[in-house]
């Protein structure tokens, strides 16, 4: 049995598409999403299958470390059956999660860029669920290893970060479908506010994301009759043992853009990231009390937005203008200096009236319509 006891389970954000959008609330909507926490303490109501003697058991991906393994151990300790799925079953991450969870909880080698990886899984969920349905599943798995802009990304980049996280998400919940209807169950997906708003240097982690968002909303709107609840966790930046390699992208980085953009700048870009990461969230507790709330409320939010400040950045995106954005993402996330091939004096450089205009000149705040 699932013991809830002392559990507190919080909801995330309100849903930004039923706020109001007239110019005059702006300033209400401002001090709104300035002022409410990332766990409003409110408690909720558990799913009556919950309190059951029924075993439920949850599929989780991406336990190696992060949300998925501080997830997956806090679920154990709830008292779940968890199929726990790691890309390696001798990674640090999995031997913490043996020496730390009891034999409830059982790891699975699973590479969601691998039709067959995630068919054994399937195989072996089926098999121990076939009696009682799956109650939930957790797609937490996600890739990205690249921070630079779009044109010095490999386009093997973003083949992975869709392999990774859409089509092997896409995979996993197809094939869990028949066992979450069977028990009316859960699915909660661990997307990105970035794929929501263009972050800078994060064009094909963002595009996989935004992919994956859309695809939960759809399977949100057409599992309904099933009695399958979906929700999304958008998180704010957290340490989760992301790791970018840049002498990787230098490397794959073709002579035209190397001298384009220069060395300076993709060192740049890496220096900014990494003080980036320094001021990141260590306590992922806010994460793992959204996936769980997904998971047994008995009315879970579509969205939950863990992490301070993603209030605000969503009013922004929502509300002010382009240029506003822009200039919001970059002083928040990476905002690098001019390309080589921009700078004074570098053969072919625009004139710098051009270049100044190109730059620094906002464009009309209410003129373009551009999406």
């Amino acid at each position: 049995m699932v013991n809830v006891t002392g559990q507190r389970l919080w909801h995330g954000l309100p849903e930004l598409s039923a706020l109001p959008s007239a110019p005059g609330t702006a300033c209400t909507l401002l001090l709104l999403f300035v002022c409410i926490p990332a766990a409003p303490p409110w408690p909720l109501a558990l799913s009556p299958l919950c309190n059951s003697q029924l075993p439920l058991f949850l599929s989780l991906s991406g336990c190696d470390s992060g949300f998925g393994q501080a997830t997956a151990r806090h679920l154990d300790i709830m008292g779940f059956r968890v199929f726990a799925s790691v890309l390696d079953l001798q990674s640090p991450g999995a031997q913490e999660l043996r020496r730390s969870c009891s034999p409830r909880l059982t790891l699975l080698q699973m590479d969601l860029t691998k039709t067959d990886d995630i068919q054994r899984v399937l195989q072996h969920i089926q098999a121990h669920t076939n009696s009682t349905g799956l109650w939930g599943l957790v797609n937490n798995a996600g890739f990205n290893d690249t921070i630079a802009d779009a044109e010095l990304s490999p386009l093997g980049k973003f083949r992975t970060c869709m392999e990774v996280n859409f089509f092997g998400s896409l995979e996993l919940t197809k094939g869990l479908l028949p066992l979450l209807r069977s028990a009316g169950g859960r699915i909660v997906t661990v997307s990105s506010p970035a794929g929501d708003m263009p972050f800078p240097c994060l064009a094909a982690y963002g595009a996989s994301k935004a992919a994956l968002s859309l695809l939960m909303d759809t399977f949100r709107s057409e599992l309904q009759p099933w009695g399958i609840k979906v929700s999304l966790i958008l998180p704010g930046y957290y340490k989760t043992g992301k790791r970018i390699s840049k002498q990787q992208l230098l490397a794959s980085l073709p002579q035209e853009l190397l001298q384009a953009y220069g060395e300076d700048y993709v060192e740049e870009i890496n220096q900014q990231f990494i003080q980036f990461m320094k001021v990141a969230v260590e306590d992922l507790s806010a994460v793992v009390n959204s996936i769980t709330d997904g998971l047994l409320a008995a009315n879970p939010a579509v969205r939950y937005y863990p992490g301070q400040g993603l209030g605000i950045m969503y009013f922004i995106h929502r509300y002010l203008p382009y240029f506003v954005r822009d200039l919001f993402l970059k002083g928040f996330f990476i905002n690098p200096k001019l390309p080589r091939g921009l700078l004074p004096g570098f053969p072919g450089t625009p004139a710098p009236e051009r270049v100044h205009s190109q730059r620094h000149r906002p464009p009309a705040p209410w003129g373009n319509n551009q999406h």
